[in-house]
């Protein structure tokens, strides 16, 4: 029987993206990098007896050269050989990096200072959103609209779709005013309620709005115009 055959849940690759790929084997992730067995074996079977000429060992299976896959194994070409290589390569420099660190933002102050570089010298307004984790900590940050010398505009769907797509639990949104001057207009007031409004529904944090004018930025969260 052919993978095509089996049942979805059983497939490699159907089974990575139902049940994540932490419930594959060592034999179905090899499996999906040769993609395709022989003519007697599915790519799993092969796998498995990939596998088993290393001793179901993964840094074992990294000894082997593209050589010795290619002349023990029907169905395990120059390419295949060369994907398998690449692969263990890749798990082995993972291991060797540092994870990176997020920087994370604890206060109007943190939050201007990240904010500063990216909209102080801008002579158009440009709104952009932060996400955060649970610590506080930055996910991304995602130019959401570019305006005019006066005004932006906001698409509240932009932002509550970035918040949820990285699964963030707070968000802190910015924008410049080139005109110098700090104090939120009428539609960044309306602006801020809406979202607040909009992501409470959704379990997010909108944690504060801050407007960056020149040296001086505004924070709505410090002026207590944020309800908790």
């Amino acid at each position: 029987m052919k993978i095509r055959d089996w049942a979805i849940d059983d497939r490699p690759r159907e089974k990575m993206l139902h049940k994540g790929i932490s419930s594959l084997s060592d034999a179905e992730l090899l499996a999906i990098l040769i993609g395709s067995g022989n003519q007697n074996e599915t790519a799993v079977q092969l796998s498995q007896r990939i596998l088993q000429l290393a001793n179901n060992n993964l840094n074992e299976l990294g000894k082997l050269s593209v050589k010795d896959l290619v002349s023990s194994f029907k169905g395990i070409g120059e390419v295949k050989a060369i994907t398998i290589a690449a692969a263990l390569e890749l798990g082995k420099r993972r291991g060797s990096c540092e994870p990176i660190r997020r920087m994370d933002i604890r206060s109007s102050n943190d939050a201007y200072h990240f904010f500063y570089p990216l909209l102080c010298d801008l002579p158009y307004e440009e709104l952009w959103v932060v996400l955060l984790n649970r610590s506080n900590k930055i996910i991304d940050k995602i130019k959401i609209s570019q305006g005019g010398i006066g005004e932006t505009v906001a698409d509240l769907r932009l932002i509550l779709k970035a918040a949820i797509h990285s699964l963030a639990t707070g968000i802190i949104l910015c924008h410049n005013h080139p005109s110098g001057n700090i104090r939120p207009s009428q539609l960044d007031d309306k602006l801020t309620d809406r979202l607040q409004k909009a992501a409470r529904l959704l379990d997010i944090n909108l944690a504060d709005h801050i407007i960056i004018a020149d040296d001086k930025y505004y924070s709505y969260a410090d002026e207590g115009r944020l309800n908790s």
